[in-house]
């Protein structure tokens, strides 16, 4: 097939957004997908474009207070055993990065990407006309203890520098301001600054505008291995035939560590299961979208439905929708909202986002290869940070960047166990 300037490997919203930004930089692009456009981590999550969302998970304190909530059973977090030196790696590094100098940095950076982010989503959907069900209504924190209400004060208090801080609410106020709440609820919090979409209606449209754009989509193809000579790929071989190009980039969410991994690289990346459950809009149904602070979940209205998502599981590559967790979510929002008695479910999903050990994102050309470039380790931040990662990418490859320091996001920040190091 004729020779393309960019191949993509990755229909999902990171892969989706680089070849974007590259047809609009004048390059020929190619986009490969083992499934759909879409299909992936991509479809089911809550839609949230969350720029208050600054502090890394990688929290000093983080895991000795996720450990005690495993064992009492009240953690959203599973780790399945496995027998994968990675996954124990993995494991080291995203605890040797729970420290303040890690959190301190972090935060910078994500502030700057999620900033630019945002206001490129606003300029998106200017330029291109897309109806995504876009709501800037912010994100209301609901509470439903005192403990929980001073430790949220606290993590409040580390977006006061970046003046993205949430404004508190007693029982009355938030009731007022989300009557979908139950009575039962304390407080809460309520970030003006946070937004959310219908991630899959983003994906159909997005889609359309790349094809407008001459972009060339080939799904069901898997890619097998690159041809590489002299520290160049040359070509993609994949299900569906081989593939030529001049640059080629990794953005296949959780699966980039695999491909990377073939070529002698290690990415500091593990599969984080996450699942959601989304329903007929309920007759009662809340105007905002609501993090369900002591559950780690979170509620989001459309006026096409509502998806109840959260949980985090370490498991591999593993596709099995474990119903307990599914339960979970359910349960979870009967606790806070005013739920209907039996909704109507209209779908049960699960999907591996990409998690780095220092919960920011991975981007860089791999070391030893003068045209390969990997684009992941977005967690669960991929919707929110697509614009930008797609700019960073593309001004990469034809040589200016200008969106971000490169630094930021690359390779060399890691030592062998994925510990960052900061400059």
């Amino acid at each position: 097939m004729k020779k393309t300037d960019v191949l993509i490997i990755g229909g999902g919203v990171i892969g989706v957004s680089c070849a974007y930004y590259l047809a609009r930089a004048g390059c020929s692009v190619r986009l490969i997908e083992k499934d759909t456009v879409g299909a992936g981590a991509s479809h089911g999550n809550c839609g949230l474009i969350y720029v208050s969302d600054l502090p890394p998970l990688c929290l000093p304190g983080t895991v000795p207070t996720e450990l005690k909530r495993m064992w009492a059973g009240s953690s959203p977090l599973v780790i399945r055993p496995t027998a994968r030196p990675d996954r124990y790696r993995w494991l080291t590094g995203f605890a040797l990065n729970c420290n303040r100098r890690h959190r301190d940095w972090a935060m910078g950076v994500r502030h700057e990407l999620l900033q630019r982010s945002k206001s490129m989503y606003q300029q998106l959907f200017n330029d291109e006309h897309m109806d995504c069900e876009w709501h800037a209504r912010g994100v209301l924190v609901a509470i439903k203890t005192s403990e929980s209400m001073r430790a949220y004060a606290q993590f409040n208090e580390l977006l006061k520098p970046y003046a993205l801080d949430a404004r508190p609410y007693d029982r009355a106020g938030l009731l007022a301001m989300e009557p979908a709440l139950r009575d039962d609820v304390i407080g809460g919090y309520h970030h003006e600054t946070d937004a959310h979409l219908r991630p899959e209606a983003l994906m159909r449209q997005w889609r359309m505008v790349l094809e407008t754009a001459g972009v060339q989509i080939e799904e069901h193809c898997d890619l097998r291995r690159f041809s590489i000579a002299h520290r160049r790929a040359s070509l993609a071989l994949t299900t569906r035939g081989a593939f030529a190009a001049d640059h080629f980039i990794v953005a296949a969410g959780a699966w980039s560590s695999g491909i990377c991994r073939s070529l002698g690289v290690f990415i500091p990346v593990e599969p984080g299961k996450g699942y959601s459950v989304t329903m007929q809009r309920p007759r009662v149904c809340p105007a905002t979208i609501c993090y369900l602070y002591e559950k780690s979940m979170v509620v989001t209205p459309w006026s096409s439905g509502l998806r109840l998502g959260g949980t985090m599981e370490f498991a591999g590559m593993d596709f099995s929708r474990r119903a307990d967790r599914l339960n979970h979510l359910m349960q979870g929002a009967a606790d806070y909202m005013k739920m209907p008695g039996n909704p109507r479910v209209m779908e049960r999903w699960s999907g591996l986002r990409p998690m780095s050990a220092d919960d920011l994102p991975v981007v860089d050309w791999l070391p030893g290869l003068q045209n390969v470039m990997v684009a992941t380790g977005h967690g669960m931040l991929g919707l929110s940070l697509a614009p930008v990662t797609g700019q960073l990418v593309a001004e990469m490859t034809v040589g200016h960047p200008q969106t971000a320091d490169p630094a930021w996001l690359g390779l060399g920040r890691f030592n062998f166990l994925g510990r960052a190091a900061h400059r």
